[in-house]
Order: C-alpha cells, then sequence, then structure tokens
C-alpha cells in the first residue's frame, strides 16, 4: 500500500480538528456500543435493539477475529494489485486484466482524491444534495483512485465469508425478521491523502411516502472495518434522524452554515468491529486526510415485506420489479456465505437462515461462476 500522505483540510483545517474531537467525545457517551449479546433463549439483547432504534446505529466490538481480519487482508492487497493502472484503462499494473473489466453490473467507482464525487450532483437519484468542501490533494495524487467498489462478495471470499457470520445474520433477524432479504454489498476504501468524501445523504429512495413507513422501513447495512474507523476517516451519522421520515438535508446545512453538522457522531471502531446503521439515517463521511487507511465491507438486508412487490432498482441497478423469484435467486448469496464460512470456520456453529427452510448451498467452483455480476439482482429501494 502506498505511504501515508500528509495533507490537511487547509482552511477549515483549524474548525474541522475541533469537530473532529467534539464528535469523537459524542461517540463514547451515547451508550450504543458493545459486544454482540444475545439473552439465554437466544434472542439478541433488547439493550441493543433499544439503543440502535434510539440512535439510528451501533457499534459491535470484537466481532472478526485475527484469523478473520488476515483473511480479509489478503484478499483487500489482492484488490489492490488488480485494480486497474487508471479510469478507463483495462488492465493492472502487473498487465492482466484488471479487476471489474468485462462485468456486466457495476463494479468500480472512481474519485479524484479527496473529492466528492456525487455531492450536490443528480447521480444516485439526487439524494447527496450538498457538496462537501474537498481538501487539496498533494502534488503527486493521481487523477483518480478506486474508492468504493460493487459486487464485492464475487472479489472476496473473505466478505464472502463475513456475510455469512452466523451472529451477523441473527442480528439481521432481529431487527428485520426471520424473513429477511439481501440489499447489496460493497468495499468502501478510504485511502490515506485521498481517500474521497461521501455526501450527507439517506439511502432510502421507495418508501418514504409509504402510508406503513415506520423507522425501519428502507432497512440497514453492517459496516465491518478491517483497520478501524476514525472520526477522520470514518462514517458519521445524525442520531435519530432515521425516525424523521425525508429529512431537507440542504436546509440542514444551510442551517449550520457548513457541512460540518452540529450533533452528528462518528462511528468510531477497532478492527474486527462491525457496525450496523439505518439506511434512512442522514450520514455521510469527510474526505480523509488523515494518515489512516479505512477500509469497510458493506453488506445490508430489508425486511422482506418492504420488497416484495415493489418497484426498486434505478440506483445500483436496473429498475424493476422484485417478485419472489428474484428475492428468491437473489438470497443465494446468504446460503453461499453461509457455507463458505463453514469450511473456513468449520467449528463455528452455523446460521439457519429460515427462508431456506433447510435448503442447502455448496461454495464450490461452479458457484464462484455463478456469482459473476451476481449484483445485477440487487434488491434496492
Amino acid at each position: 500500500m502506498n505511504k501515508p500522505v500528509t495533507v490537511d483540510y487547509g482552511s477549515e483545517e483549524v474548525a474541522m480538528r475541533a469537530y473532529l474531537r467534539e464528535g469523537e467525545r459524542l461517540a463514547f457517551s451515547i451508550g450504543n456500543r458493545g459486544p454482540i449479546r444475545f439473552t439465554p433463549d437466544g434472542k439478541l439483547h433488547p439493550d441493543i435493539l433499544d439503543a440502535y432504534w434510539r440512535c439510528g446505529f451501533y457499534v459491535f466490538e470484537g466481532v472478526l477475529g485475527a484469523d478473520e481480519l488476515a483473511d480479509i487482508e489478503a484478499d483487500f492487497q489482492s484488490i489492490l494489485d488488480r485494480l486497474p493502472t487508471e479510469k478507463y484503462a483495462l488492465v493492472d499494473a502487473k498487465g492482466r486484466p484488471a479487476l471489474g473489466v468485462g462485468h456486466n453490473a457495476p463494479t468500480l467507482f472512481w474519485s479524484k482524491p479527496l473529492g466528492d464525487p456525487f455531492g450536490g450532483t443528480a447521480a444516485a437519484g439526487g439524494r447527496h444534495p450538498v457538496k462537501m468542501f474537498e481538501p487539496k490533494a498533494a502534488a503527486d495524487a493521481p487523477k483518480d483512485v478506486v474508492y468504493l467498489i460493487l459486487g464485492s462478495l464475487q472479489f472476496s471470499e473473505a466478505h464472502l465469508r463475513v456475510y455469512g457470520h452466523p451472529d451477523l445474520l441473527a442480528v439481521a433477524a432481529a431487527v428485520n425478521g426471520d424473513d429477511f432479504v439481501p440489499f447489496n454489498e460493497a468495499m468502501f476504501i478510504k485511502e490515506p491523502g485521498r481517500g474521497a468524501s461521501v455526501a450527507w445523504h439517506q439511502d432510502g429512495l421507495t418508501h418514504w411516502n409509504s402510508p406503513d413507513w415506520d423507522q425501519g422501513s428502507h432497512g440497514f447495512n453492517f459496516m465491518a472495518q478491517l483497520y478501524g474507523c476514525t472520526p477522520a476517516n470514518g462514517v458519521w451519522v445524525v442520531p435519530g434522524s432515521h425516525k424523521l421520515g425525508k429529512v431537507d438535508i440542504r436546509a440542514m446545512v444551510a442551517e449550520a452554515g457548513t457541512e460540518r453538522l452540529p450533533g452528528a457522531v462518528p462511528i468510531v471502531c477497532k478492527p474486527g468491529d462491525v457496525a450496523i446503521t439505518n439506511r434512512q439515517a442522514v450520514h455521510g463521511s469527510f474526505a480523509n486526510t488523515s494518515q489512516d487507511w479505512r477500509v469497510t465491507l458493506n453488506f445490508g438486508f430489508h425486511r422482506r415485506r418492504s420488497v416484495l412487490g415493489v418497484t426498486g432498482g434505478g440506483v445500483h441497478n436496473a429498475a424493476a420489479v422484485y417478485d419472489a423469484d428474484r428475492i428468491r435467486e437473489r438470497a443465494t448469496m446468504i446460503g453461499y456465505g453461509i457455507d463458505a464460512r463453514k469450511q473456513r470456520f468449520p467449528a463455528e456453529r452455523s446460521y439457519a437462515y429460515a427462508p431456506h427452510n433447510g435448503q442447502t448451498y455448496r461454495w464450490d467452483q461452479d458457484a464462484r461462476a455463478k456469482i459473476r455480476d451476481y449484483n445485477l439482482m440487487d434488491l434496492s429501494i
């Protein structure tokens, strides 16, 4: 990996440093972090659910052990090695076909170093209405950097195994019901001195005006941390904003006079921690001027009733009606994740995904071939 680059927020540096310090103080004061805990009858501890629904996010500490982190890091290093030499290039630095080349599904997303590629644009349904401050990158920075990889389960078996983690799937069931369904998966890369910002936004698109809308209508994302995350490179959340419906983010920023929203809290993690974040919460991240990498394995889940029969897509893939067959096909990734994890950690209890009703899935070479471009079937609402 590249050596850390020393850059800062320029004219905003003093204000940003103060904001980061206050954010970190808040992060450890609101009571939404700790290990995954279950009651004697196997249910997710109610204190965790209460804190999640109160804040809109929760940090599960110490979920992934050293062996698993080493697996993830090895895959990440392989991914870096296979990236195109530059945007639109077809080969990597060794002359091999680059990662993502020849795929029909969206894979690699690029930004100028320390840029904000979505803020203030119509991209992703216009849900990032305000552009973030863009610090000046170092003179020797590349023209573009990869900051997001979609469909990441096809590029990292370690990510697939995290996807099948029994405790995390049990959390998904506790939040979304035993018949929970997939959303999508991604790898976020915040390179030191180069990592792009993600402008403040809410993820949901389809259910804001639904008569049965509630605080969980658009599901959640898990965010597993390889190297941990800090206020400088991590995601920030406005606690409780998942309960407010569609928020006028432009007005929030205008009232604050800055994109440093008052009361927002950073997700601060150590390596192996996994955060859960409600997709309706107002959240975003700043350009990474720090000397620390953030590599986040994202994977989300929905309530089945929020997806079945709904017309979704248009952001992560083409718009479509999500019928039972599509949901069933997309959920094969859960089966593959469970079996891939069982092969790597045979002594660990495997999760029994209720909709599979005893059906088993085998992670092997045939399965690897089948999941190419699997994210064309993402369930995006």
